[in-house]
C-alpha cells in the first residue's frame, strides 16, 4: 500500500510516498481503508523528531498522522461485534506504535480505538473529530468542575476551544471564551459570553507572532 512516511526527521520536505506491506488485523483489531485525515500540530512534532525515543525500537519509514475517518475493511478474531466490514468510521491512532499513523491507505487499530463516523457528515469533516474532542474532554475532566462553575475557554473560534465550549456548556458550566476579530464570523459557538480577543502584554505580542496560535 502507499503511505506518507519519512526516514529522517525535519521540516515538510522529507515527507514522502513510501510503499509498504498490506497491514493485517490481529485479535480485537479491526483495519480501515482511508477516505480522510487529519493534519495536527502533533504531527509537527512527530515529523520534527520529538517522537524520535518512542520511534527507537523499530526501523523506518516512520508514517505520522492521529485522526481519521473512512471504512471498515477487514475485523481481526476477537471483535465484539460493534463494528461490521462496510461501516463508516472515525478513529484515534498512536503513530509512535507497530502500526504507525493514518498518513496511509489503510491502517490497523485496537476495537477500542474505533467508533462510528457521525452521520450526516464528509469524511474530511469527520476526521477532525476525535483529536480536538477528545483534548477539550480530558481537559474539562481533569478540572472536575461542578455544575454551575464559570470557566473560560481562550481562544473559542479555533477547534479544541469550539469543543471545549460546547463539552462545558453540557456540563452545565457557564463559558466565558475570546477570540480574534477576524474569527468572529465563525465563532465562538454557544459562549455564554464571547467577547474579542485581548492584546496586550506578552500574550499581544505572541499573538501577533503566530497568529493566535
Amino acid at each position: 500500500m502507499k503511505a506518507i512516511g519519512l526516514t529522517e526527521f525535519g521540516g515538510p520536505e522529507v515527507l514522502q510516498v513510501v510503499d509498504l506491506p498490506e497491514p493485517q488485523p490481529g485479535p480485537g483489531e479491526v483495519r480501515t481503508r482511508v477516505h480522510a485525515v487529519a493534519v495536527n500540530p502533533t504531527d509537527i512534532t512527530f515529523r520534527s523528531g520529538g517522537r524520535a525515543a518512542q520511534l527507537a525500537y523499530r526501523p523506518p519509514p516512520y508514517v505520522p498522522g492521529m485522526d481519521v475517518a473512512g471504512v471498515v475493511d477487514k475485523l481481526g478474531d476477537g471483535t465484539v461485534g460493534r463494528l461490521a466490514v462496510g461501516d463508516p468510521v472515525i478513529a484515534y491512532v498512536v503513530p509512535m506504535g507497530p502500526h504507525g499513523g493514518t498518513y496511509a491507505e489503510q491502517i490497523v487499530v485496537g476495537e477500542a480505538s474505533v467508533v462510528h463516523a457521525p452521520r450526516g457528515f464528509a469524511f474530511p469533516e469527520a476526521s477532525t473529530l476525535l483529536l480536538n474532542a477528545t483534548t477539550a474532554r480530558l481537559s474539562l475532566d481533569a478540572l472536575t468542575l461542578p455544575r454551575g462553575t464559570t470557566v473560560a475557554v481562550v481562544g473559542g473560534a479555533g477547534a479544541v476551544g469550539g469543543y471545549a465550549i460546547q463539552l462545558g456548556k453540557a456540563d452545565g458550566l457557564t463559558v466565558l471564551t475570546d477570540a480574534a476579530h477576524r474569527s468572529a464570523a465563525t465563532g465562538p459557538v454557544a459562549a455564554d459570553r464571547p467577547g474579542p480577543q485581548a492584546r496586550r502584554g506578552p500574550d499581544a505580542r505572541r499573538h501577533e507572532r503566530t497568529g493566535g496560535t
